[in-house]
This record gives C-alpha cells, sequence and structure tokens, in this order.
C-alpha cells in the first residue's frame, strides 16, 4: 500500500484540512500521512479524518506531529 504524505507544517487552521481534504477526496482508501506542527492543527486533522470515514492515530517528534489516516 502506498503511504501519501502532506506536509502542512507552518500552515495555520484551516489549511492543514484543506490540503488532507484534497489528497482523501481522490483516496477510497490507502495510508495518508500529515505533518503538522500545532497539537490543535493535530487534533482538527484527526477529527476531520474520522468523520470522513478514516481510522486517525498520530506520532509525536521533537518538533511536529505526524498524523495517519487509514482506511
Amino acid at each position: 500500500m502506498e503511504t501519501i504524505k502532506v506536509d502542512a507544517r507552518g500552515l495555520s487552521c484551516p489549511q492543514p484540512i484543506v490540503e488532507t481534504k484534497k489528497v482523501i477526496d481522490k483516496l477510497s482508501g490507502g495510508r495518508v500521512e500529515i505533518l503538522v506542527d500545532t497539537v490543535t492543527s493535530r487534533e482538527n486533522v484527526l477529527r476531520f479524518g474520522r468523520n470522513a470515514g478514516w481510522k486517525g492515530s498520530f506520532e509525536e517528534s521533537e518538533d511536529s506531529f505526524k498524523v495517519i489516516l487509514e482506511k
């Protein structure tokens, strides 16, 4: 399964959601990794993905979060 990556670091909400939506609207399933750098963006992207029917989780690193959406 191919992983699609979206780098939304440095973007203010709602831009990380807009960038995520552009990608998942083209997919029927798969794995998407979205990089964000704030807790608010992390939570908003997770909520958006789950509401769109994707399973969501995240990993935290020193300076960012990787939100993982899978379907």
